[in-house]
């Protein structure tokens, strides 16, 4: 973080800290689930409950976040939720404490992600290259947390993630008590109604794709390591290809500055979303090739690094002003929560009736739907 400015190394941080949970959770969550006797089905409703929440409540805190102008205090209180409510997850012994517990864990948690994201993208004032720099610090975070989870389940039973998961979410909660509480209102006359921009074409197509690309990612953010680990790789060695997908993901937001330059955001979004296409079919149909696998996570380079970025910085330009918080956090409820939540049920629902190579090719189709609805739809 040398070299940045405060501001800006306060939201490297968080984003180091915040990421370093989602590591030591995203990839290896289904395994404890699984360690406990729950089935495929049973594990993709649990983890489409926090997807399932953003539908509804993210659009809640980014209207109270830009009410309020408490950014950093909403941000802390969704940080300790998230820690609290996995202290208390080995105590939800049936299906549905664990659902309910799930789901209020993800009410709360999904205020944070699309408040900082805002935050991030006021202070770098409208040089959406500024972006990754500071946010491959989260990158670095997922990574740390990813080797080091994994190379920890493979010495100890998988009730151990909890402990680990914990402490890094409360790493989160302290850099979020450090970021600057620049929650400047604006009028809501210096932007136009919401409503009107959700009927522009272009701004549905965008939404639309940015949907597809999350129902895309569900399969792998709900079975990918139980994938590999059932066809005999070691967890330490899915924690190693997830590091090589983030690893591809940080050299884009180091190269973000150049490739905003040089492309449109349209035309990185298409590229992105065609790598999408690509990259889900190949891990479905060649998982007994790691050199199959390891290009496939490569391509995570393209189908996060720069989508995500480049979705960032086109809603950012659509809900300008006082909408700034709430386009985010109604980016996040349509892609991430209902998005999210279908494709990891879509991925429960056909793990067990259809497979898993024609699961992760139902989630190819979707990214190369979602490229199709940017070239026909998104003009900027």
């Amino acid at each position: 973080m040398a070299g940045m400015r405060p501001a800006a190394a306060r939201f490297a941080a968080f984003y180091f800290a915040y990421f370093a949970y989602l590591g030591a959770y995203g990839p290896y969550i289904a395994l404890y689930f699984d360690a406990r006797g729950f089935n495929a089905a049973q594990i993709a409703l649990i983890l489409a409950l926090p997807q399932i929440a953003r539908i509804f409540v993210s659009a809640f805190w980014g209207w109270f976040a830009d009410r309020t102008g408490r950014r950093r205090a909403i941000v802390a209180v969704s940080c300790t939720s998230t820690a609290v409510g996995f202290a208390l997850l080995p105590a939800a012994r049936e299906l549905y404490e664990v659902l309910v517990l799930v789901g209020m864990m993800g009410v709360f948690s999904a205020a944070a992600l699309p408040i900082v994201e805002a935050m991030t993208l006021t202070i770098i004032a409208g040089e959406p290259g500024r972006y990754g720099p500071i946010r491959l610090w989260g990158s670095l975070g997922f990574v740390i947390a990813v080797l080091g989870t994994g190379a920890l389940l493979d010495a100890y039973p998988a009730a151990m993630l909890i402990p680990v998961v914990v402490a890094c979410a409360f790493g989160a909660l302290a850099c979020a008590f450090a970021l600057p509480n620049s929650a400047v209102r604006e009028s809501a006359s210096t932007s136009p109604p919401i409503l009107g921009l959700l009927r522009r074409a272009d701004v549905a197509g965008l939404l639309t794709a940015c949907f597809c690309m999350s129902v895309a990612h569900g399969t792998l953010y709900t079975f990918y390591t139980l994938y590999l680990v059932e066809h005999g790789y070691a967890k330490s060695l899915a924690g190693l290809l997830w590091t090589l997908g983030v690893l591809a993901e940080i050299a884009v937001f180091a190269w973000l500055p150049g490739l905003m330059r040089r492309f449109g955001l349209r035309e990185i979004l298409v590229a992105s979303f065609l790598a999408a296409g690509v990259r889900f079919v190949a891990i479905g149909w060649g998982v007994e090739s790691l050199a199959v696998l390891a290009a496939a996570q490569l391509l995570h380079a393209a189908t996060f690094g720069s989508f995500h970025a480049a979705s960032l910085a086109a809603v950012q330009r659509v809900f300008a002003g006082a909408l700034q918080v709430r386009g985010q956090a109604l980016y996040t409820s349509v892609a991430y929560g209902l998005g999210g939540s279908t494709g990891a049920l879509v991925a429960g629902l056909a793990w067990e009736s259809l497979g898993p190579a024609w699961t992760f090719t139902i989630s190819s189709g979707f990214g190369f739907a979602g490229a199709a609805l940017v070239w026909r739809w998104v003009k900027f």
